[in-house]
C-alpha cells in the first residue's frame, strides 16, 4: 500500500510546561518533507518513523507538528528512507566544506556550543587571519574521524579529542585572533572535551 503523497500538518511553537496559546498554523506536507522532519529526532530508523507516523506528532525546531495519524506500509517506508543520506565511514574531511564546529564539553552540566562559520570567520582589525582559519587549520593537521551522518544537522560529522596540545594551541590562537563577539566560545574551549565539525553534502547533480 503506497504512503499518502501529501499530509495535512498543523504546527504551533512548543512551549515546555504551559499550554500553548500560539496560533495554530496549517500547511499541507509530501511525505519527504515530513517524514525529512521525523529523520531529525529518530534517525534513520524505520521503527521509530513508523511510530511517530502512527502517533501524529512530533517537535522540531522548536515547534509541534501534528497530524492525523497512520499506519505506513512497511515496503514502501523503507523505499522512502533509502532516498535519504547514509553514513558513509570513507568519506574524507574537507575543510572547505565544514560549516560549523560543535564544542562539546563532559561532566556535570556538560553541553554542546555551536560556533557556526560566519561567526568564527569574522577578523580582528588588523589581522589577516580569523579563528575559522586556526580550528581550520588544526583540523588538517590532525585528521578528525568520521562518525555519522547527522539528520538534525544535515551533515557529517567528524569528531577531533581535545589533547592538552590542541587545547593550547586553540586557546593562544583565540587570544590572538577572536574578536569580543566570540568569548563565549572562546571561554567554552577550557573545558571542550572534543570538536564535532560539520560538513554538509553538496546536491548530487543529475543529467
Amino acid at each position: 500500500m503506497p504512503l499518502p503523497e501529501t499530509i495535512p500538518v498543523r504546527f504551533t511553537e512548543e512551549e515546555a510546561e504551559y499550554l500553548s496559546v500560539r496560533p495554530v498554523r496549517r500547511q499541507l506536507l509530501r511525505i519527504e518533507q515530513l517524514v525529512d522532519l521525523i529523520l531529525s529526532v529518530t534517525g534513520k530508523d524505520p521503527v521509530r518513523v513508523a511510530q511517530i507516523l502512527r502517533a501524529g506528532s512530533v517537535v522540531y525546531h522548536f515547534y509541534r507538528y501534528w497530524w492525523e495519524g497512520f499506519e505506513a506500509d512497511t515496503e514502501a517506508l523503507r523505499a522512502l528512507l533509502a532516498r535519504f543520506p547514509e553514513d558513509d565511514p570513507g568519506r574524507p574531511f574537507r575543510a572547505g566544506e565544514c560549516s560549523a564546529v560543535l564544542i562539546e564539553s563532559e561532566g556535570a552540566g556538560a553541553s554542546s556550543l555551536l560556533l557556526p562559520r560566519e561567526l568564527a570567520s569574522r577578523k580582528r582589525w588588523f589581522r589577516r587571519s580569523s579563528f575559522w582559519d586556526a580550528l581550520m587549520e588544526l583540523a588538517e593537521r590532525s585528521s578528525p574521524v568520521y562518525q555519522s551522518y547527522s539528520y538534525a544537522h544535515r551533515a557529517d560529522l567528524f569528531a577531533l579529542p581535545m589533547e592538552s596540545a590542541r587545547k593550547a594551541f586553540l586557546s593562544a590562537q583565540a587570544v590572538r585572533l577572536a574578536p569580543r563577539d566570540l568569548h563565549r566560545q572562546v571561554r567554552a574551549l577550557a573545558t571542550c572535551h572534543r570538536l564535532v565539525f560539520l560538513c554538509p553534502r553538496r546536491p548530487s547533480r543529475t543529467g
